[in-house]
C-alpha cells in the first residue's frame, strides 16, 4: 500500500469568557437577539481575555490534540496554523506554538486563506505525509483571536465573530483509509469586500489608518447570498465525483458557520440530512479557520464520526477562497 494520511485525533479550545447576545442588546442599545438567534442561531460566543492571543489559543488545542493521540510533542515533524489573526506579522504564530509545546524537532509554518484556512492546511499536511517519508506527524491547528480586530460599534461585525482554536493530528498509514482528493478555488475579484486593510505594506499602521479604522475588520460590500451554497456544492459535488462516488455516499459534511441558511441549503442541494453535519455557532459564534475543526472535534467525540465514514470537509473565507478536502474516516 502506498503512505497516506489519516487523522488520529482532534481537539478544540474556546476562550473563557462567555459573551451572550445580550450583552449587545445593552451596548448598542436595540435587540440583536432576536435575529441572531432566527438567522445565524447564535446565542453567546466566545472571547479572548485581554492577556490572551491567537497562539495561546492555538497552544491549548495543540496540547490537547497531542495528548488525546497518545503522542509526545518531540514525536511531531510538522505544525501548520491556519490563521488571518496571527500573533505577529512575522515571525510565524506556529513558530511561537511550537516553542510552547517543546516540539523542537517539528518545523513550522502559516498559511493564510482566511476561513478557508484550516481546509487548505489539511490538504497540505496530507501532502506532506504522501510525499515525504520525513513527515509523519503533523499538526494542523486553526485559530482565530478576531474579537481583537472588530470596532465595537459595528453590529455587522461585533455581533457575528469570537475567538476559538481547533486542531487535528495527521499521521502515516498504509491502511486503505485517509486521504482521498481536494479541491482547492478562489473568486480573487473578491479581495476587496471584506478583510482587515491596515497594517501590511499596501496600508502601513499610522495615525490615518486608525482614524479610517483600517486596522479593525471591515465588511466594504455585501457578498451575493448565492455565492457560498453554490460554491460549495459545486465543489462538493466535483470533489466526491473525482473519487468515483456521489452526493449520496457522503456521511458527514464540515462546513464553514457563517450563515447557517448557507448550510441548510447546501445540504438540501446535496439531498443530504441537517443530522449528517454538525455546528457550533449557536454556542461559540463565528470563529472563522477555527469552526471547522472546532465542529469535528466535538462531532468525533459525540460519537458522530465513525470508522470508514466518507467525511468531507468544505472552507471558504475572505478572498474568497474556497477548500475543500475529502477522507476515508
Amino acid at each position: 500500500m502506498k503512505r497516506n494520511a489519516r487523522i488520529i485525533s482532534t481537539a478544540m479550545y474556546a476562550p473563557e469568557r462567555v459573551v451572550t447576545n445580550q450583552y449587545f442588546n445593552e451596548m448598542l442599545g436595540k435587540d440583536v437577539n432576536t435575529w441572531l438567534v432566527e438567522n445565524l442561531t447564535i446565542r453567546e460566543r466566545r472571547w479572548c481575555a485581554e492577556d490572551e492571543s491567537t497562539a495561546d489559543l492555538a497552544y491549548q488545542a495543540g496540547k490537547k490534540a497531542i495528548e488525546k493521540a497518545d503522542l509526545k510533542p518531540e514525536d511531531l515533524d510538522l505544525i501548520i496554523i491556519a490563521t488571518d489573526t496571527p500573533e505577529y506579522i512575522s515571525p510565524s504564530t506556529a513558530s511561537v506554538v511550537q516553542d510552547r509545546l517543546g516540539a523542537a524537532g517539528a518545523g513550522t509554518f502559516d498559511v493564510n486563506t482566511a476561513c478557508a484556512g484550516f481546509v487548505t492546511i489539511v490538504d497540505m499536511a496530507a501532502k506532506y505525509i504522501r510525499s515525504d517519508e520525513q513527515y509523519n506527524n503533523v499538526l494542523v491547528i486553526g485559530a482565530y483571536a478576531m474579537s481583537k480586530y472588530l470596532n465595537k460599534n459595528d453590529k455587522k461585525t461585533v455581533t457575528l465573530f469570537a475567538d476559538g482554536a481547533g486542531a487535528a493530528i495527521l499521521q502515516n498509514t498504509n491502511e486503505n483509509r485517509g486521504f482521498l482528493g481536494s479541491l482547492l478555488h478562489t473568486e480573487g475579484q473578491y479581495h476587496d469586500w471584506m478583510g482587515i486593510y491596515g497594517g501590511g505594506t499596501k496600508l502601513p499602521v499610522s495615525d490615518e489608518t486608525i482614524r479610517n479604522n483600517d486596522h479593525l475588520l471591515k465588511f466594504v460590500k455585501k457578498f451575493p447570498s448565492e455565492i457560498n451554497p453554490t460554491t460549495w456544492t459545486n465543489m462538493i459535488s466535483e470533489l466526491v465525483n473525482n473519487q468515483g462516488l456521489s452526493p449520496k455516499d457522503i456521511n458527514m459534511v464540515f462546513l464553514t458557520q457563517i450563515n447557517i441558511n448557507s448550510i441548510r441549503e447546501t445540504m438540501d442541494n446535496l439531498n443530504l440530512s441537517m443530522e449528517q453535519t454538525h455546528t457550533i455557532m449557536d454556542r461559540y459564534g463565528y470563529t472563522g479557520s477555527a469552526c471547522i475543526p472546532m465542529a469535528l472535534s466535538e462531532a468525533v467525540d459525540q460519537g458522530k464520526v465513525r470508522d470508514n465514514d466518507l467525511v468531507v470537509f468544505m472552507g471558504s473565507g475572505g478572498g474568497l477562497a474556497f477548500a475543500a478536502a475529502a477522507f476515508r474516516w
